[in-house]
């Protein structure tokens, strides 16, 4: 069941009806951009709900420093049921993964990851 979005939700990403949180980015990744995307995980989260994320990063550049300090920050206390992303780069995918991987280290949490090439 898909819940309202405030005024600030991203607009590049939308809730299906079972309520997996869906978007596409294009260019670099930035600590705005990211912060974003924090904060529309953690309101799902924050509603009694598990976190369930479909990416198409099929046109994704990188993502930067700042963007991976961002999710690492805000990403704290939130609970991924898991994340799928598909037509990643090998870069996009290297980058992701540590980037999972050092919030996995700070926050604790298990973040299950897993990509796909459509």
């Amino acid at each position: 069941m898909s819940e309202p979005r405030s005024d600030d939700a991203c607009p590049f990403l939308r809730q299906d009806a079972d309520g997996i949180l869906c978007f596409a980015l294009e260019g670099d990744i930035s600590d705005e951009i990211a912060r974003s995307l924090c904060a529309e995980f953690r309101r799902v989260w924050e509603s009694g709900r598990e976190v369930f994320v479909l990416s198409d990063a099929r046109r994704v550049g990188t993502l930067t420093a700042a963007a991976r300090s961002a999710l690492a920050g805000e990403l704290r206390g939130v609970r991924f049921g898991g994340v799928a992303c598909f037509g990643a780069s090998f870069s996009v995918r290297v980058v992701t993964t540590l980037a999972s991987r050092s919030v996995q280290f700070f926050t604790g949490e298990v973040y299950p990851l897993a990509f796909f090439d459509t």
